[in-house]
This record gives structure tokens, sequence and C-alpha cells, in this order.
């Protein structure tokens, strides 16, 4: 899948088009996904919110993930990412919610492990992705590969109506 570098200004137009609004709960991007939309003029229209939910203690008590699915998948899961998903859209009301959580290293396990959320009212979803090459000092291609993805699957979901 190649990732256009304009995904940004294509996401923030198609919620204009739709007249829809997004908000953001972000782990591993530590707002990166919120910078990437609210660079685009226009974005006020469209943008509800972004929450850098870091800590588990903010993703439970802010944001609503259960507590059990911490300690049962941890903080770097596809059930954690959902709930991050969902509890964004209703904390701000948004029409879509999308969330970001990982390892982007440079140290521990699994770095380049990520999972991206994405939920609307009718739809709940989340990606599982792996963007390390075992590379020195990916940190931040890690993060910024995140925020794109994150930006495509929000977009492809919005496109596709579900």
């Amino acid at each position: 899948m190649e990732i256009e570098s304009n995904i940004n200004e294509k996401f923030v137009e198609l919620l204009k088009e739709k007249n829809l609004k997004a908000a953001t709960a972000e782990s591993l991007t530590g707002g990166l996904v919120s910078k990437r939309i609210t660079e685009i003029s226009g974005a006020s229209q469209v943008f509800e919110c972004g929450v850098c939910s870091y800590s588990n203690r903010i993703k439970h008590e802010l944001l609503g993930v259960p507590s059990d699915v911490l300690e049962t998948y941890t903080e770097y899961s596809s059930q954690t990412a959902e709930s991050m998903a969902i509890g964004i859209r209703r904390l701000s009301g948004a029409d879509i919610g999308i969330s970001t959580t990982g390892m982007a290293g440079p140290t521990g396990d699994n770095v380049g492990l990520v999972y991206i959320g994405i939920s609307t009212e009718k739809h709940t979803f989340s990606k599982e992705l792996h963007l390390s090459e075992g590379l020195p000092d990916e940190r931040e291609k890690i993060r910024f590969l995140a925020s794109c993805y994150a930006l495509y699957y929000a977009l492809e979901e919005i496109e596709n109506g579900k």
C-alpha cells in the first residue's frame, strides 16, 4: 500500500465534504496525528480534539479503556487501540475516533509493533502493523509512519462509509 504524502489534506477535505468530525487518542504518536490534521487550513471545522494518552491511567480514566483490557492484553494491543478509539469518539462527540498505540523503541521488545484503532458509530476495528526495519534510530520514522497509517485507515473508513 502506498500512502500519499498529502494524506492529511485529503483527510481534512473529505471530512469537510461529508460534514464529519474527527478526534484522536494517541499514545505511540504523542500528538503527531493531531498535528498533521491541524496543520491543514480549515481543520477547525472538522477536528474536535486530540488526547495524548501516554499513561495507562489516562487511557483508563479519561478514555474509558477497561482496566482488565490493559491488564490482560497490555497497552500495546488491538483491544486497547479499539477501546481508545471508541473512548475518544464518545468523549468528543466526533463521528470518527482514531487511536495509536505501540512500541516506537529504541528499547524494549517488539519495537515497531503498532496498533491503529478506528471507531465510527457503525464500525470499530484495529490494524496491527510491524514498522521496524531493525535499524538504529528509527523511533521517529516509526512514529511518522504510524501517523500516516492512522490517517490512511481513517480516510479509507470514511470513503467506504461503513
